[in-house]
């Protein structure tokens, strides 16, 4: 599955709108939507951090990984 992305616990949490978020942080409503359903290939460290600050929360709080089920991945480490 690669790493989750549960923006969507927090917006909840703190009872804010995509919309509302994404002006806060300064991106559009589009690229948070692209974050926020897991379709991103990569966040920068100051989306992120923007994230954590608006919604008070920590980046573990947003991004949460779940193994693949093959354990012959290209991306495993065998040990």
């Amino acid at each position: 599955m690669g790493i989750l992305v549960n923006i969507d616990v927090m917006l909840a949490k703190r009872k804010m709108g995509v919309g509302e978020l994404s002006e806060k942080i300064g991106i559009t409503p589009a690229n948070l939507a692209v974050l926020k359903n897991g379709r991103a290939k990569a966040v920068r460290f100051s989306t992120l951090e923007a994230l954590c600050r608006e919604l008070q929360c920590q980046p573990g709080d947003l991004l949460v990984f779940e193994p693949d089920s093959e354990p012959d991945s290209p991306h495993s480490v065998e040990g």
